[in-house]
């Protein structure tokens, strides 16, 4: 178990590791080195995803590791609480971002549009914290659409297992 602890509450995720195991041993190894505290969601789109986990209050990137291969054909679909890895259009570019889909958005699965963005768990607790966090008033900020007026900060990610 996984717990994102934000200003707004905590969210807990369960990893889909046999399914994606080098997006799930990824997204350990960033909460192991303590890359989570400190950034913010910093894309709210209601009614589609919020995304974080790669940049801080002020819009700036976060140093990542490597990009890690796409696993978007691992028979998992983006829907309704899942988390996936946030990519460029570069198939094998997820580094450190994911995102929480907030509806079923069949159109980011593998073969629908292009390669699909990897679905590596589920919310398990707190979409309702989710939710709140899609609602949230969003404008421009840093060359950036959809960021919260308000930081939705993310104080930690801690491995709860």
């Amino acid at each position: 178990m996984i717990t994102i602890k934000t200003n707004h509450g905590d969210i807990g995720v369960e990893l889909f590791d046999e399914k994606a195991p080098i997006s799930c041993e990824n997204f350990r190894q960033y909460i192991t080195d303590g890359h989570y505290a400190g950034t913010v969601f910093h894309r709210v789109i209601p009614n589609f995803m919020i995304q974080g986990g790669g940049m801080d209050e002020n819009m700036s990137s976060k140093e990542t590791r490597a990009p890690i291969k796409n696993e978007a054909d691992n028979g998992e679909s983006n829907v309704r609480g899942t988390l996936a890895m946030a990519r460029t259009g570069v198939v094998d570019s997820a580094t450190s971002q994911f995102f929480i889909n907030l509806r079923d958005n069949d159109f980011l699965n593998n073969g629908t549009r292009d390669f699909g963005y990897a679905v590596f768990g589920k919310v398990s607790s707190g979409m309702d914290v989710v939710d709140a966090i899609a609602g949230v008033p969003t404008g421009n900020s840093g060359g950036h659409q959809d960021v919260p007026v308000e930081a939705v900060h993310i104080i930690e990610v801690t491995i709860d297992d």
